[in-house]
């Protein structure tokens, strides 16, 4: 069995970390190119013609290198601040992100005014023209976009004070809790360490992780009650200002998807979770409870002999993925190999997951913690699965490679679903394969209620946002009925400061971070079952998919490549039977269980 490092490799990149010197140069680089894109879009004028392309053609190259150039820059920067949360350096480049990220969208903002003015016969001819006709999604995308937005001189006031306002309520969130500390088991934990005990199979550990979590938090909820409040006010505002009525118009917008889409979604889900109760009765019952509490939703059910070394989770993803892809293997491989997976559990890491690509390098970076538990083999699968979502993209023109969180969470969620049933087909019947078979289980769950829980608070807080500012005592009073009303009133005892302790809340440049999670999921579920039918030949199709995210929008990437309509039921309707079937399956097998 190959030998793989948990502590992934950044020197290949910039060497010295937060003070290599690489990196100070190719940051003045970027500034130079940043230099030159202002340059061309201030003396840009309107085409006469259709033919007149030679200047655009001449912006979208500047451009393309700039966004390549910033998001290496900036991936680098997350994965500094990730792997030590005390690096003091991390943090200097963090805010020298924001600096010439703001700078960006400012010349952005003032090339899409001269979008919005185009007369658009010229428009639409121009980007019919062979050089141009390869971007016109996206750039069609950002003419349409600007239409709903102020005047260049206001979009740029905002952008400006955002870097100081806006974007620094989230820096301080994430430097606030870099520095919390838990004790559990008498250990002085992070709270991304602590959090990974709340799916312990003894329950004193995660009754103690979760009491001492919602310690911490308690301490705390009054600056980030703070830090929420501002960084809405300040969102609030700026949507005020454009006229938009709705909260989701810009969530729905970047998610390139319909209104309609995400009302059947959830529709079609609230109709069908409802089978869902009796398995929270029977898993309060396999864990010797009169009922769950929010500490018990992701704990094991039984035991299982399936917790696997580093090592053996690479070996096993690996050779699940072949079975699939053979190319999706062999990336995966060479992740593993070039040391590309920061996954060692140590303190000082910033809790969570994510993947991130470095455009210019051409690679990716995985970030993790991992502990051997089947949840985390599927985490380790989930992120390969984004960074082989980025690898499919990385010949393509970079304005096409923008794709958005709803379309990049159904890759991930594609490879987890490929390793966890592959999981369960090589276990052995009986608690085995019952244990493995509700680890899928919480995967619904987690997308059908706790997500839901996040998108019901989330929309009510900014209703209740728009009067005035929101006592911590009323967000913990949202946050409770929200899950009561996703968890369908089945848990004894609730997280009343999870909108403190759940960072997605606290990110600013994708709103409303939690739909589509639940959307990649029943994408991915109905793309998986195509794959099943397909076998092998799906591949080159898969393939295709992935490789148009980042030029459709979903209800058009959906229909070319699987032929349904999104905003029908039929789809949804489809998906969320796959998912029961597993609950089917494991409500059989646990009434095994307890009869054995």
């Amino acid at each position: 069995m190959s030998t793989y490092t948990m502590t992934w490799d950044l020197d290949s990149l910039f060497q010295g970390g937060s003070h290599s010197s690489e990196l100070k140069n190719y940051v003045q680089q970027l500034e130079g190119h940043l230099d030159a894109l202002e340059s061309l879009i201030s003396s840009f004028v309107s085409p006469a013609g259709p033919d007149d392309t030679e200047a655009l053609q001449q912006i979208t190259h500047a451009l393309q290198v700039a966004v390549k150039e910033l998001e290496e820059f900036s991936a680098f920067t997350s994965c500094l601040q990730a792997q030590n949360v005390n690096d003091a350096g991390a943090g200097q480049w963090l805010a020298k992100r924001s600096e010439l990220g703001a700078r960006l969208n400012n010349a952005l903002i003032q090339l899409d005014e001269t979008f919005v003015n185009m007369d658009d016969d010229v428009w639409t001819s121009l980007l019919q023209q062979p050089s141009l006709k390869e971007l016109s999604f996206v750039l069609d995308e950002r003419r349409r976009k600007a239409k709903d937005k102020l005047d260049a001189a206001r979009e740029s006031l905002i952008n400006d004070l955002s870097v100081d306002g806006y974007e620094a309520w989230e820096l301080m969130y994430d430097r606030l809790v870099g520095k919390l500390a838990v004790e559990v088991e008498g250990r002085s934990l992070s709270v991304g360490q602590a959090s990974n005990k709340l799916d312990s199979p003894d329950r004193s550990v995660r009754k103690e992780a979760f009491d001492q979590l919602q310690k911490a938090w308690q301490n705390e909820v009054g600056v980030f009650s703070e830090t929420l409040n501002h960084l809405s006010g300040f969102r609030l505002q700026t949507y005020k200002h454009r006229g938009w009525g709705s909260v989701l118009k810009e969530p729905l917008d970047y998610n390139r998807m319909r209104a309609d889409t995400l009302e059947t979604m959830w529709e079609v889900i609230a109709d069908y979770k409802h089978a869902y109760i009796p398995y929270m009765k029977r898993k309060a019952e396999l864990l010797g409870v009169e009922g769950l509490r929010f500490y018990d939703v992701e704990a094991p059910v039984g035991k299982t002999d399936s917790t696997k070394s580093f090592q053996e989770g690479a070996a096993f993803i690996i050779e699940q993925f072949r079975k699939f892809s053979p190319e999706m293997a062999d990336f995966a491989e060479m992740a593993f190999e070039k040391g590309w997976i920061e996954a060692e559990d140590r303190p000082g890491k910033q809790p969570g997951g994510f993947c991130t690509s470095f455009p210019d390098s051409g690679e990716t970076r995985i970030f993790m913690t991992y502990s051997g538990s089947p949840s985390s083999v599927a985490t380790l699968a989930h992120e390969l699965g984004h960074a082989y979502h980025q690898h499919v993209m990385n010949d393509l023109p970079v304005l096409n490679q923008g794709y958005a969180m709803n379309v990049a969470e159904t890759a991930s969620t594609f490879a987890e679903m490929i390793v966890a049933d592959a999981a369960v087909k090589e276990a052995e019947a009986g608690e085995e394969k019952m244990t493995l078979l509700e680890e899928k289980v919480q995967s619904s769950v987690a997308f059908f209620m706790n997500i839901h829980a996040r998108f019901l608070f989330e929309t009510r807080f900014y209703e209740e946002r728009r009067k005035g500012t929101v006592s911590q005592e009323r967000l913990n009073e949202l946050m409770v009925e929200a899950q009561k009303e996703a968890y369908m009133e089945t848990l004894e005892e609730y997280d009343p400061t999870f909108w403190a302790s759940k960072l997605h809340f606290h990110i600013t440049d994708v709103p409303f971070y939690n739909f589509p999670y639940t959307f990649g999921y029943l994408f991915s579920a109905g793309i998986y079952a195509k794959a099943l039918e397909a076998g092998p030949e799906f591949e080159e199709r898969y393939t295709a998919l992935l490789r148009d995210t980042g030029k459709m929008t979903v209800e058009e990437l959906a229909w070319k490549h699987l032929g349904v309509n999104l905003e029908e039921r039929e789809f949804w309707e489809h998906a969320v039977e796959l998912c029961t079937a597993d609950l089917s399956a494991f409500m059989k097998y646990s009434e095994a269980s307890k009869e054995g």
